[in-house]
């Protein structure tokens, strides 16, 4: 699965990312067919609030989350855990048909 970072509005470190890398990458665990995932991470206006965004290609869906926490690593792992349900109801339909 490639998975592609973007930052809005800063610029995010090395450890950041790399911390975004392993936690989408654990998502194949529950759906081998994941193509590519793309994580938007934003500021808020405020600043005090942090955005992720997630979006899943699987052949045939398009899966996506988005959370705001008071830091990225909350929001991502907010994202992932909703990603992580949707895999598996989508897995279940796949098997359905």
């Amino acid at each position: 699965m490639e998975v592609r970072i973007q930052s809005v509005k800063f610029d995010a470190d090395v450890k950041l990312t790399n911390y975004v890398q392993k936690k989408v990458e654990k998502l194949d665990r529950f759906f081998d067919g994941i193509i590519a995932a793309e994580v938007v991470l934003s500021l808020m206006p405020d600043l005090n609030n942090k955005k992720a965004a997630i979006r899943l290609e699987i052949p045939g869906y398009d899966l996506r989350a988005e959370r705001q926490a008071k830091k990225f690593e909350s929001a991502v792992v907010a994202c992932v855990d909703v990603l992580k349900q949707q895999l598996k109801k989508t897995k279940e339909k796949i098997r359905g048909l």
